[in-house]
């Protein structure tokens, strides 16, 4: 009997991927083990392996088709003795059905107009009669939801102005969808993220301007909706602090010249990892994650570090930071955001760690803060070191260079003065490095 390939969850996350591009063609034989096809997910472009042997009878889905659900069928496998005639209906039909999944992004990305009416904030009212109303008041409409053909103008000539819709009801909801209706769950996940206004409002807030309409990949959805579900639900608090890295600088230099006949050249980065890897050792109730119920508190200092690629980031871990050289560190972290940015991680080198890193020093930022990146506990946003007048612990004046950091922190995990103990253990450990060593 033909056998269904079906599209494969490549990571704990994925529900949809793209099928960038077949290694076989319509009547190769494959093993188990041999090379299927390419697919994009929201991380990375993965190879797919046979896991059964047999003959390639059907390509069900073309090379480049987008949002392929997963478990959808994308191949049909012949035994020996079987041709394509053995094909069953349901297993052909299947190619008719595997589109479905390219058209729901499109209807994500353009929620049905629920919530904001547009025909008549777009100047008609339901009876087809103009409505009146200034750019203004048509603006505020369209992102507050409220329906002009309700709003009685006192404007001139009955025109609607900003005024009038102050204290004005957002427009009424849609009645569901009755359930199993098939526009009633996407219609639901569509409206459930939505914060502002819609894509048609949104749209309509620039006629007459030029502009060029991006279509979200699945790596921007991906960031949107976890930053979007971060911030709002996660409490976070903010530390911050000045970090003196003189000693950090000369020690760093003194170890790149031992360390040039072995091809190795460390950064203030690697620096960063290893203070915050065994701060999180010694403040070990920090090296936590929340888990819904209870939260579950690590041995191992596993770091997460941001890695900035074209259309979006990853957060590659270093496991066990802690317990691994300078050198080490450099140069498995070098080796990350290599692949990182050819999207060539495997999900266990991005998932997972209980405390990240953000570092936009080298784009010359001072100071900012970032989003806690679920289920960890913290994330440091490091800023550039900047040579500022210090004054001692002596009273003197001198200049030094000072890097500014903000830790943002999940409350949940880590109360204000156990973050406290933590961002000074990272700030011992910098303007001490010698001791990192030790």
């Amino acid at each position: 009997m033909p056998t269904e390939i079906l599209m494969p969850a490549l990571s704990p996350t994925m529900e949809e991927g793209t099928l960038a591009k077949w290694l076989v063609k319509e009547g190769d034989t494959v093993s188990s083990g041999d090379l299927l096809a390419e697919i994009e997910t929201d991380k990375a472009t993965m190879e797919f392996e046979a896991v059964d042997e047999g003959v390639v009878g059907k390509l069900l889905v073309a090379e480049g088709t987008e949002a392929v659900k997963v478990n959808t069928p994308i191949a049909v496998l012949l035994d020996d003795g079987e041709s394509a005639d053995d094909i069953t209906a349901p297993a052909d039909t299947s190619k008719s059905t595997a589109p479905e999944p390219v058209a729901a992004p499109a209807a994500a990305a353009s929620p049905q107009p629920a919530s904001v009416q547009p025909a008549p904030s777009a100047g008609k009212s339901p009876d087809g009669g103009r409505i009146f109303a200034s750019p203004l008041a048509r603006r505020i409409a369209a992102q507050q939801g409220i329906d002009l053909a309700g709003i009685t103008g006192s404007g001139p000539h009955g025109r609607i102005v900003k005024a009038d819709l102050e204290g004005a009801p957002a427009a009424t909801t849609a009645a569901p969808a009755p359930a199993g209706h098939p526009a009633s769950a996407p219609a639901a996940r569509a409206a459930a993220p939505a914060a502002g206004p819609s894509a048609d409002a949104v749209a309509r807030m620039y006629e007459g301007r030029a502009f060029e309409e991006i279509a979200l990949d699945g790596m921007r959805k991906t960031i949107a909706a976890r930053l979007s579900e971060a911030k709002q639900t996660i409490p976070h608090f903010y530390l911050r602090r000045d970090i003196k890295l003189d000693a950090l600088l000369k020690f760093r230099s003194q170890l790149n010249k031992q360390l040039e006949t072995r091809g190795v050249k460390l950064s203030v980065n690697d620096f960063i990892i290893k203070a915050v890897a065994l701060a999180l050792q010694q403040v070990p109730a920090c090296n936590a994650v929340w888990a819904g119920d209870r939260m579950l508190q690590l041995e191992a200092s596993d770091v997460a570090v941001a890695v900035a690629i074209e259309g979006g980031l990853f957060t590659p871990v270093l496991q066990d930071a802690d317990s691994k050289s300078l050198s080490k560190l450099s140069i498995e972290m070098k080796d990350l955001a290599s692949r990182a940015r050819d999207r060539k991680l495997a999900p266990h080198e991005y998932q997972g760690g209980s405390f990240a890193i953000s570092n936009l020093g080298m784009f010359g930022i001072d100071n900012f803060d970032a989003i806690v990146n679920p289920p960890h506990a913290g994330i440091l946003a490091v800023g550039a070191g900047v040579r500022k007048p210090v004054v001692g612990d002596d009273g003197e004046l001198s200049v030094a260079t000072v890097m500014s950091v903000t830790m943002s922190v999940d409350h949940r995990v880590i109360d204000g003065a156990l973050g406290a103990n933590l961002l000074q253990a990272i700030v011992e450990n910098l303007e001490n490095p010698i001791a990192m060593l030790a």
